[in-house]
């Protein structure tokens, strides 16, 4: 068992009151009734969140809507097993999902883990919606600065000249300066120096 299902598993086991039915979702192979879970009224949270982990990491795009909505959860948690599992889904959509998430200012305080999601997809949508939410962060006083450092990480580890203009305004930011410094050192040189904090020679 690998270190993300572990965590998730002992955290749902917690949850569910080590419960038979909890036991019956971990030990089935049928994909079919843990897609029942997603669509059976009144079940509790955590089935739905192992039966979507589930499939999702079985690549059944039945779990895709489950897998959305927790990676926009309350709960830091589920969002990071969320993430997990869409990352290894291979839905078309999943890019699409993450980066109307991650751009969400309604939702900015839940967009640390589309963000990451994002980065590591390495999809089309992923450098323009970094660049968004990493310029909104940019605003005097922001309290998102997490969700900020992501985006400068994750353009950092994509590697696209469009992100310079938006990683240079983060040098000016003391809590992202040096992640920005690292950054913009992965993009290729085009000529002229980068990477540097403002007022360094």
């Amino acid at each position: 068992m690998d270190e993300e299902l572990r965590s998730l598993t002992e955290r749902l086991r917690s949850e569910s009151g080590n419960s038979p039915a909890y036991g019956r979702l971990l030990a089935t192979d049928d994909l079919d009734t843990l897609a029942g879970v997603l669509t059976e009224p009144g079940q509790p949270l955590w089935a739905r969140e192992l039966a979507a982990f589930r499939l999702g990491r079985a690549g059944d795009r039945r779990a895709f809507e489950a897998l959305v909505l927790l990676l926009n959860h309350r709960d830091p948690p589920r969002c990071a097993s969320a993430a997990h599992a869409l990352a290894r889904l291979g839905d078309p959509r999943t890019a699409r999902a993450a980066a109307a998430l991650a751009t969400n200012e309604l939702r900015v305080a839940y967009a640390l883990h589309p963000v990451r999601l994002l980065t590591e997809l390495r999809a089309p949508e992923a450098v323009p919606a970094l660049i968004t939410t990493l310029r909104r962060r940019l605003r005097p006083h922001d309290p998102y600065r997490r969700v900020a450092l992501a985006c400068v990480e994750g353009l950092g580890e994509l590697g696209d000249a469009r992100a310079e203009p938006v990683l240079t305004e983060a040098l000016a930011h003391p809590a992202l300066a040096e992640a920005a410094v690292h950054a913009l050192a992965r993009i290729p040189r085009q000529g002229g120096a980068r990477g540097r904090i403002p007022g360094q020679r």
